[in-house]
């Protein structure tokens, strides 16, 4: 009988000493996941109290820059306006009609949207003045047969001069070339028709080509120069 309840007594305390053990446990457990739960809930208790209070964290400025600090705006030069040109009427030395108006057309459409200058009509203050010369209409065979021509093509020359409005010096000359091809067939008037597109084509390509050099020029600060008198090719006046 003694053996028996000592034997009681010692399975009452093994179980009371495991229940201690395993409460303990499930204490520690429990604070370790309220601690967990504490630390993830503080950054969000944090924002929502300072947007209470009125608190706002902002970032203001540009930022770092890589090498070295930004250039202030108020330091950096402001860009000059673009030239005033004025382009006058091509002088047409050929014996194409009506070419001097078309191809006077073309050229103030380039400069308009390709030159980097502000195109204004005669008569209004301008800083350049563009002229010119449409000097020659070639209209060479490609290829042909005993019988007749096949192919033509329709070459272009003109000449333009860029003087300074107000000391009527030469900045800028240049010798433009163009060209637009054609087929010829055995209609005469369908063959007028197709040259004339050609010589078209080809004053809108001078037309291209001009104000693209003229940009050039005019970014390398070119056009403030005077160019010499053997700049200008024999029989033009510089």
């Amino acid at each position: 009988m003694i053996g028996d309840e000592a034997k009681g007594i010692g399975r009452e305390a093994s179980g009371s000493a495991f229940a201690m053990r395993m409460r303990k446990r499930i204490h520690n457990g429990a604070s370790r996941y309220g601690r967990t739960a504490f630390y993830c809930l503080l950054p969000l208790t944090s924002c929502v109290f300072f947007a209470a209070c009125g608190y706002q964290f902002r970032v203001e400025g540009a930022g770092p820059t890589i090498g070295g600090a930004p250039v202030q705006a108020s330091s950096q030069p402001s860009a000059a306006p673009p030239p005033r040109v004025t382009i006058r009427t091509l002088r047409n030395a050929t014996f194409e009609p009506n070419l001097e108006t078309r191809f006077t057309n073309y050229l103030r459409h380039e400069f308009s949207i390709g030159s980097g200058a502000e195109v204004v009509p005669e008569g209004e203050a301008a800083d350049l003045v563009l002229s010119g010369d449409i000097l020659a209409v070639i209209i060479p065979t490609l290829s042909f047969t005993q019988q007749q021509t096949l192919e033509s093509r329709a070459e272009v020359v003109v000449a333009v001069r860029v003087e300074d409005s107000r000391t009527k010096r030469l900045v800028w000359y240049h010798l433009a070339k163009g060209q637009g091809e054609f087929f010829v067939t055995s209609d005469l008037q369908f063959n007028r028709v197709l040259q004339n597109r050609a010589v078209e084509q080809a004053g809108q390509w001078i037309a291209e080509d001009l104000a693209s050099r003229f940009l050039m020029q005019l970014e390398a600060g070119r056009l403030s120069k005077p160019v010499s008198n053997g700049s200008a090719q024999p029989g033009q006046k510089p």
